[in-house]
């Protein structure tokens, strides 16, 4: 699972078994560790949700979780749905942007892993 955060937008990219993996369990989480210590560890994590109606989040102790309607996290592995998107008033007047995708495999040359990306929709057949 990658993230990324830019300005008030935050962005999650899952592979092929993490969105399989969601579909299963309702959960997804991963940390990064700064140091020695919990104060030292950030997280994030991916949750299905019952009585939502699209994407919302929480910060809470270092860790961010996004939340998604129950339903879609149990059904998005079977569909072509690439993702989804929520933007959610966090105070008046400033909106926190929340986008769940698949992460496609790259078209150009890298030398990360590509072995678990979902295949880019826009490779030549």
């Amino acid at each position: 699972m990658k993230i990324r955060i830019q300005g008030n937008s935050i962005r999650y990219r899952l592979t092929q078994n993490e969105v399989k993996t969601l579909a299963d369990s309702g959960f997804l989480s991963e940390s990064t560790c700064f140091g020695p210590g919990e104060n030292q560890m950030f997280v994030y994590a991916l949750q299905a949700k019952e009585g939502i109606s699209g994407l919302e989040a929480r910060f809470e102790d270092g860790k961010i979780t996004l939340y998604i309607p129950a339903n879609d996290a149990r059904n998005w592995y079977q569909t072509v749905q690439v993702g989804f998107e929520n933007k959610v008033e966090v105070t008046p007047g400033v909106s926190l942007g929340l986008l769940l995708e698949k992460d496609f495999a790259c078209l150009d040359a890298t030398h990360e892993d590509q072995s678990d990306k979902f295949p880019n929709p826009k490779a030549a057949c």
